[in-house]
């Protein structure tokens, strides 16, 4: 696994160290803003991870909130445990690795 990381690790580094030209980027009004393209892709990449957590966290809160309202007799199964069916477990393939 420590080699997955550090081989994913030196291929962002080589990308970085690859896209170090300076980039102007035109924003509204007459501004603008000149850094490097890796720095300009990585403010991108932030932006777009806050924004998604922004607009999702309001149904992350109400599926949270239904789920914790909910009575536990309506969670569990209308069977009681000595008469639930056991679920059946499906062998695994050992050449797959999973």
């Amino acid at each position: 696994m420590w080699l997955l990381k550090a081989a994913i690790f030196f291929v962002l580094f080589a990308f970085a160290l690859n896209n170090q030209a300076p980039v102007t980027l035109h924003l509204f009004f007459g501004a603008s803003w000149q850094a490097p393209l890796v720095l300009v892709l990585l403010a991108a990449l932030v932006l777009g991870v806050f924004l998604g957590v922004a607009v999702m966290l309001p149904l992350w809160l109400r599926a949270r909130k239904a789920a914790v309202a909910a009575p536990a007799a309506e969670r569990a199964d209308a069977l009681p445990p000595s008469e639930a069916p056991t679920p059946t477990v499906e062998p695994t393939d050992p050449r797959h690795g999973i």
